[in-house]
């Protein structure tokens, strides 16, 4: 129990210095569109905040920017996706380029975090909400995007660390099969 009290009161501290500083948004990288979401100033709540459809590069650099001066922006978090081994792919490398990117365009921070099955979780939620296969799609990578966020706000931010392999095994007690 002490150990879960601590790992609360470290979650609360890095939480608290975070919202100090304002606002974080997260990234659902992809080639043609980005779905975003933004925390709450407190950082404790993440919400989607939109389906960004790629441009160019001046465009999408003012969209970045823009986000910072509108909604107080101090740090982005980039989703990054991995194998299950938890090997980096080429989709992997693309979202480093592209938050180096974000960072020399926005002079702030960024972060990454395993985004493995947040398009999944994301697809499957609109799904069970009874939305149609167009709806789901303007509505995915932005409801991705605060999946990843959320994941990045719970674990304390930076300091979740990098991706690793999946762990498949796990511990089933008597009932709960």
């Amino acid at each position: 129990m002490a150990a879960a009290n601590l790992r609360a009161f470290v979650l609360r501290k890095v939480r608290n210095a975070l919202a100090s500083t304002g606002r974080i948004c997260g990234i659902d990288y992809g080639t043609v569109r980005f779905g975003i979401a933004i925390s709450d100033a407190s950082c404790t709540i993440a919400s989607p905040y939109e389906t960004y459809q790629r441009r160019d590069a001046a465009a999408d650099a003012e969209r970045f920017q823009r986000l910072v001066a509108e909604e107080g922006v101090v740090r982005y978090v980039v989703g990054l996706p991995v194998h299950t081994s938890g090997e980096e792919s080429p989709k992997s490398r693309e979202a480093r380029e592209f938050g180096a990117w974000l960072a020399q365009i926005t002079g702030l921070p960024v972060d990454f975090i395993d985004e493995r099955y947040s398009s999944r979780q994301a697809e499957e939620a609109l799904r069970d909400a009874g939305l149609t296969s167009r709806q789901r799609k303007k509505r995915r990578d932005m409801l991705a995007a605060r999946i990843l966020l959320e994941a990045y706000l719970e674990t304390g931010g930076a300091a979740a660390g990098e991706p690793g392999p999946l762990d498949d095994s796990f511990d089933v007690k008597d009932g709960d099969e």
